[in-house]
Protein backbone atom coordinates (compact mmCIF):
# COMPACT_ATOMS: atom_id res chain seq x y z
CA UNK A 1 0.00 0.00 0.00
CA UNK A 2 1.03 3.52 -0.58
CA UNK A 3 2.70 4.84 2.43
CA UNK A 4 1.20 8.57 2.87
CA UNK A 5 3.83 8.98 5.88
CA UNK A 6 6.97 6.87 6.35
CA UNK A 7 9.06 6.24 9.62
CA UNK A 8 6.68 8.37 11.74
CA UNK A 9 8.43 8.75 15.25
CA UNK A 10 5.46 10.43 17.01
CA UNK A 11 5.02 10.13 21.11
CA UNK A 12 1.18 9.74 20.69
CA UNK A 13 1.30 8.45 24.43
CA UNK A 14 3.46 11.54 25.94
CA UNK A 15 0.66 13.99 25.02
CA UNK A 16 -2.09 11.83 25.90
CA UNK A 17 -3.05 14.37 28.88
CA UNK A 18 -3.12 16.98 26.59
CA UNK A 19 -5.96 14.59 24.52
CA UNK A 20 -7.33 14.00 27.70
CA UNK A 21 -8.12 17.63 28.64
CA UNK A 22 -9.28 18.03 24.88
CA UNK A 23 -11.64 15.17 25.36
CA UNK A 24 -13.04 15.97 28.50
CA UNK A 25 -14.25 19.26 26.82
CA UNK A 26 -15.90 17.51 23.96
CA UNK A 27 -17.35 15.37 26.20
CA UNK A 28 -19.28 17.97 28.43
CA UNK A 29 -20.44 19.80 25.08
CA UNK A 30 -21.63 16.53 24.22
CA UNK A 31 -23.76 15.82 27.37
CA UNK A 32 -25.09 19.62 27.46
CA UNK A 33 -26.09 18.49 23.86
CA UNK A 34 -27.88 15.57 25.28
CA UNK A 35 -29.56 17.31 27.67
CA UNK A 36 -30.94 20.20 25.30
CA UNK A 37 -32.21 17.28 22.95
CA UNK A 38 -34.10 15.80 26.25
CA UNK A 39 -35.63 18.93 27.32
CA UNK A 40 -36.50 19.53 23.74
CA UNK A 41 -34.60 22.98 23.27
CA UNK A 42 -32.31 21.46 20.89
CA UNK A 43 -33.01 22.14 16.86
CA UNK A 44 -34.93 18.57 16.72
CA UNK A 45 -36.13 17.70 13.13
CA UNK A 46 -39.71 16.81 12.49
CA UNK A 47 -38.87 13.09 12.72
CA UNK A 48 -38.53 13.87 16.17
CA UNK A 49 -40.98 17.28 16.94
CA UNK A 50 -43.96 15.92 14.67
CA UNK A 51 -45.29 17.69 11.73
CA UNK A 52 -47.10 17.48 8.66
CA UNK A 53 -45.81 15.56 4.59
CA UNK A 54 -47.39 16.95 2.01
CA UNK A 55 -46.56 15.88 -1.40
CA UNK A 56 -47.75 18.63 -4.10
CA UNK A 57 -48.21 18.24 -7.97
CA UNK A 58 -47.61 21.44 -10.02
CA UNK A 59 -49.22 21.87 -13.86
CA UNK A 60 -46.38 24.19 -14.53
CA UNK A 61 -42.57 23.46 -14.31
CA UNK A 62 -40.97 24.10 -11.23
CA UNK A 63 -37.37 23.51 -9.12
CA UNK A 64 -37.04 22.67 -5.47
CA UNK A 65 -34.95 25.72 -5.41
CA UNK A 66 -37.91 28.20 -6.11
CA UNK A 67 -40.25 26.03 -3.21
CA UNK A 68 -37.78 26.49 -0.73
CA UNK A 69 -37.53 30.32 -1.78
CA UNK A 70 -41.49 30.61 -1.49
CA UNK A 71 -41.52 28.31 1.82
CA UNK A 72 -38.80 30.92 3.36
CA UNK A 73 -40.48 33.89 2.81
CA UNK A 74 -43.89 32.68 4.16
CA UNK A 75 -41.69 31.78 7.83
CA UNK A 76 -41.52 28.15 6.71
CA UNK A 77 -37.67 27.90 7.11
CA UNK A 78 -37.61 24.52 8.33
CA UNK A 79 -39.60 23.14 5.81
CA UNK A 80 -37.99 20.00 3.97
CA UNK A 81 -38.59 19.72 0.24
CA UNK A 82 -37.82 16.47 -1.90
CA UNK A 83 -38.36 16.02 -5.45
CA UNK A 84 -40.18 13.04 -6.50
CA UNK A 85 -38.87 10.82 -9.76
CA UNK A 86 -36.78 12.36 -12.15
CA UNK A 87 -35.37 15.70 -12.06
CA UNK A 88 -37.69 17.44 -14.42
CA UNK A 89 -40.62 15.67 -12.33
CA UNK A 90 -43.17 18.47 -11.40
CA UNK A 91 -43.89 16.81 -7.59
CA UNK A 92 -42.54 17.17 -4.59
CA UNK A 93 -42.87 16.25 -0.97
CA UNK A 94 -42.90 18.69 1.72
CA UNK A 95 -42.46 18.45 5.50
CA UNK A 96 -43.45 20.95 7.97
CA UNK A 97 -43.38 21.54 11.82
CA UNK A 98 -46.28 21.14 14.22
CA UNK A 99 -45.91 24.87 14.51
CA UNK A 100 -46.27 26.15 11.29
CA UNK A 101 -49.59 24.57 10.90
CA UNK A 102 -52.21 22.58 12.86
CA UNK A 103 -53.36 19.61 12.63
CA UNK A 104 -55.87 18.97 9.64
CA UNK A 105 -54.62 22.38 8.31
CA UNK A 106 -51.25 21.76 6.74
CA UNK A 107 -52.48 21.00 3.32
CA UNK A 108 -54.35 24.12 2.75
CA UNK A 109 -51.87 26.01 4.12
CA UNK A 110 -49.18 24.83 2.26
CA UNK A 111 -51.34 24.90 -1.11
CA UNK A 112 -52.11 28.56 -0.75
CA UNK A 113 -48.71 29.69 0.48
CA UNK A 114 -47.43 28.06 -2.82
CA UNK A 115 -50.21 29.25 -5.59
CA UNK A 116 -49.65 32.89 -3.79
CA UNK A 117 -45.90 32.35 -4.23
CA UNK A 118 -45.58 30.54 -7.80
CA UNK A 119 -48.85 31.93 -9.39
CA UNK A 120 -49.74 28.22 -10.59
CA UNK A 121 -53.00 28.22 -9.92
CA UNK A 122 -53.02 24.28 -10.89
CA UNK A 123 -51.00 22.81 -7.93
CA UNK A 124 -52.67 19.58 -6.42
CA UNK A 125 -51.80 18.00 -3.53
CA UNK A 126 -52.08 13.81 -4.15
CA UNK A 127 -51.77 13.01 -0.33
CA UNK A 128 -50.95 14.17 3.03
CA UNK A 129 -49.87 12.74 5.99
CA UNK A 130 -49.27 13.72 9.80
CA UNK A 131 -46.64 12.58 12.47
CA UNK A 132 -47.75 13.49 15.61
CA UNK A 133 -45.84 14.17 18.88
CA UNK A 134 -46.59 10.66 20.34
CA UNK A 135 -44.73 8.44 17.24
CA UNK A 136 -42.05 11.27 17.73
CA UNK A 137 -41.62 10.67 20.86
CA UNK A 138 -41.11 6.79 20.02
CA UNK A 139 -38.91 7.66 16.93
CA UNK A 140 -36.65 9.74 19.89
CA UNK A 141 -36.55 6.76 22.30
CA UNK A 142 -35.65 4.05 19.77
CA UNK A 143 -32.98 6.23 18.17
CA UNK A 144 -31.62 6.63 21.27
CA UNK A 145 -31.40 3.07 21.94
CA UNK A 146 -30.23 1.91 18.67
CA UNK A 147 -27.19 3.79 19.63
CA UNK A 148 -26.97 2.23 23.07
CA UNK A 149 -27.35 -1.31 21.65
CA UNK A 150 -25.02 -0.31 18.95
CA UNK A 151 -22.16 0.43 21.88
CA UNK A 152 -23.32 -2.70 23.49
CA UNK A 153 -22.36 -4.60 20.43
CA UNK A 154 -18.88 -3.37 20.35
CA UNK A 155 -18.31 -3.77 23.64
CA UNK A 156 -19.04 -7.60 23.26
CA UNK A 157 -17.12 -8.01 19.95
CA UNK A 158 -14.09 -6.16 21.12
CA UNK A 159 -14.09 -8.64 24.53
CA UNK A 160 -14.46 -11.30 22.58
CA UNK A 161 -11.63 -10.45 20.16
CA UNK A 162 -9.47 -8.54 22.58
CA UNK A 163 -8.95 -8.60 26.29
CA UNK A 164 -11.46 -7.08 28.29
CA UNK A 165 -9.51 -3.82 28.70
CA UNK A 166 -9.58 -3.57 25.26
CA UNK A 167 -13.23 -3.71 25.07
CA UNK A 168 -13.48 -1.19 27.30
CA UNK A 169 -10.98 1.30 25.55
CA UNK A 170 -13.21 0.70 22.04
CA UNK A 171 -16.29 1.52 23.54
CA UNK A 172 -15.49 4.42 25.64
CA UNK A 173 -13.74 5.59 22.12
CA UNK A 174 -16.71 4.91 20.23
CA UNK A 175 -18.83 6.62 22.78
CA UNK A 176 -16.87 9.93 22.92
CA UNK A 177 -17.10 10.05 18.98
CA UNK A 178 -20.91 9.55 18.88
CA UNK A 179 -21.22 12.17 21.85
CA UNK A 180 -18.59 14.80 20.52
CA UNK A 181 -20.65 14.48 17.27
CA UNK A 182 -23.85 15.46 18.94
CA UNK A 183 -22.52 18.38 21.02
CA UNK A 184 -20.76 19.73 18.29
CA UNK A 185 -24.17 19.98 15.89
CA UNK A 186 -26.21 21.33 19.19
CA UNK A 187 -23.79 23.60 19.32
CA UNK A 188 -23.85 25.03 15.93
CA UNK A 189 -27.57 24.84 16.25
CA UNK A 190 -27.79 21.93 13.79
CA UNK A 191 -30.84 20.13 13.00
CA UNK A 192 -31.01 16.54 14.84
CA UNK A 193 -33.36 14.09 12.80
CA UNK A 194 -33.04 10.33 11.86
CA UNK A 195 -30.04 10.76 8.61
CA UNK A 196 -28.27 12.38 11.81
CA UNK A 197 -28.95 9.26 14.17
CA UNK A 198 -28.06 7.10 10.68
CA UNK A 199 -25.10 8.97 10.59
CA UNK A 200 -23.85 8.23 14.11
CA UNK A 201 -24.71 4.57 14.22
CA UNK A 202 -22.39 4.35 10.64
CA UNK A 203 -19.32 6.08 12.79
CA UNK A 204 -19.29 4.21 15.14
CA UNK A 205 -18.93 1.39 12.99
CA UNK A 206 -15.84 3.22 10.95
CA UNK A 207 -14.25 4.64 14.56
CA UNK A 208 -14.61 0.92 15.86
CA UNK A 209 -13.37 -0.39 12.23
CA UNK A 210 -10.43 2.27 12.67
CA UNK A 211 -9.30 1.63 16.31
CA UNK A 212 -9.45 -2.66 15.70
CA UNK A 213 -6.71 -2.09 13.10
CA UNK A 214 -4.79 0.00 15.95
CA UNK A 215 -5.37 -2.86 18.85
CA UNK A 216 -4.25 -5.46 16.47
CA UNK A 217 -0.84 -4.15 15.87
CA UNK A 218 -0.59 -3.39 19.25
CA UNK A 219 -1.49 -6.94 20.38
CA UNK A 220 0.79 -7.94 17.76
CA UNK A 221 3.76 -6.01 19.15
CA UNK A 222 2.78 -7.03 22.84
CA UNK A 223 3.75 -10.29 22.17
CA UNK A 224 6.53 -10.02 19.89
CA UNK A 225 8.65 -7.03 21.29
CA UNK A 226 8.75 -8.09 25.29
CA UNK A 227 11.69 -5.82 26.46
CA UNK A 228 10.36 -2.42 25.02
CA UNK A 229 8.69 0.22 27.76
CA UNK A 230 4.21 -0.53 26.87
CA UNK A 231 4.58 3.34 25.57
CA UNK A 232 7.21 2.56 23.29
CA UNK A 233 5.12 -0.48 22.10
CA UNK A 234 1.78 1.47 21.66
CA UNK A 235 3.81 4.59 20.08
CA UNK A 236 5.42 2.54 17.70
CA UNK A 237 2.08 0.44 16.83
CA UNK A 238 0.28 3.72 16.15
CA UNK A 239 2.68 5.09 13.83
CA UNK A 240 2.78 1.74 12.02
CA UNK A 241 -0.48 1.88 11.34
CA UNK A 242 -0.72 5.74 10.59
CA UNK A 243 -0.36 5.86 7.26
CA UNK A 244 -2.93 3.25 6.37
CA UNK A 245 -5.51 5.48 8.67
CA UNK A 246 -4.83 8.48 7.06
CA UNK A 247 -5.06 7.43 3.64
CA UNK A 248 -8.08 5.52 4.62
CA UNK A 249 -9.76 8.21 6.11
CA UNK A 250 -9.11 10.85 3.62
CA UNK A 251 -10.47 8.38 0.83
CA UNK A 252 -13.75 8.41 3.26
CA UNK A 253 -13.79 12.17 3.66
CA UNK A 254 -13.78 12.93 -0.40
CA UNK A 255 -16.70 10.98 -0.56
CA UNK A 256 -18.40 12.57 2.46
CA UNK A 257 -16.94 16.35 1.30
CA UNK A 258 -18.51 15.54 -2.00
CA UNK A 259 -22.39 14.95 -0.49
CA UNK A 260 -21.15 17.65 2.11
CA UNK A 261 -21.45 20.50 -0.88
CA UNK A 262 -23.07 18.90 -3.58
CA UNK A 263 -25.75 16.56 -1.69
CA UNK A 264 -28.26 19.34 -0.90
CA UNK A 265 -29.86 20.59 2.09
CA UNK A 266 -31.49 17.51 3.00
CA UNK A 267 -28.24 15.55 3.07
CA UNK A 268 -25.86 18.20 4.73
CA UNK A 269 -26.83 17.55 8.46
CA UNK A 270 -25.76 13.56 7.41
CA UNK A 271 -22.61 14.59 5.51
CA UNK A 272 -21.32 16.94 8.20
CA UNK A 273 -21.77 14.60 11.10
CA UNK A 274 -20.29 12.12 9.13
CA UNK A 275 -17.15 14.39 8.43
CA UNK A 276 -17.14 15.14 11.89
CA UNK A 277 -16.71 11.64 12.73
CA UNK A 278 -14.14 10.61 10.49
CA UNK A 279 -12.22 13.41 11.81
CA UNK A 280 -12.48 12.36 15.59
CA UNK A 281 -12.21 8.49 14.67
CA UNK A 282 -9.00 8.88 13.61
CA UNK A 283 -8.18 10.92 16.88
CA UNK A 284 -10.22 8.96 19.23
CA UNK A 285 -7.96 5.59 18.33
CA UNK A 286 -5.13 7.13 18.55
CA UNK A 287 -5.38 9.65 21.53
CA UNK A 288 -8.40 8.16 23.62
CA UNK A 289 -8.55 4.44 23.23
CA UNK A 290 -4.91 3.56 23.22
CA UNK A 291 -3.87 5.92 26.38
CA UNK A 292 -6.80 4.00 28.24
CA UNK A 293 -5.53 1.11 27.13
CA UNK A 294 -1.32 2.24 28.39
CA UNK A 295 -2.94 3.95 31.79
CA UNK A 296 -4.93 0.67 32.58
CA UNK A 297 -2.20 -1.46 31.89
CA UNK A 298 0.47 0.98 34.51
CA UNK A 299 -2.53 1.04 36.95
CA UNK A 300 -2.67 -2.77 37.19
CA UNK A 301 1.18 -3.35 36.91
CA UNK A 302 1.37 -0.80 40.11
CA UNK A 303 -1.00 -2.49 41.74
CA UNK A 304 1.04 -6.07 41.29
CA UNK A 305 4.14 -4.33 42.23
CA UNK A 306 2.46 -2.94 45.69
CA UNK A 307 1.12 -7.03 46.61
Amino acid sequence: MIEFMKNTKFDFIGKRKIAYVISIILMLNGFYGIFRIITGTANMGLDFTGGSTVQVKFSAPMTVAKIREVMTENQFHKAVIQQVGTADSNEFIIRIGVKDAEPGQAEQKVLSVLTAGTGDKGITAPGTSEVGPVVSSQLKEKAFLAVFWALVGILVYIWIRFKFKFAVSATLATFHDVIAVIGILVLFNKEIDLLVVTALLTLAGYSLTDTVVVFDRIRENMKNILKQPLNEIINSSINQVLSRSIITSLTTMFVAAALLFFGGNVLFNFSFSFVLGIILGVYSSVFVASPIVYDWEMFEKKNRTVK
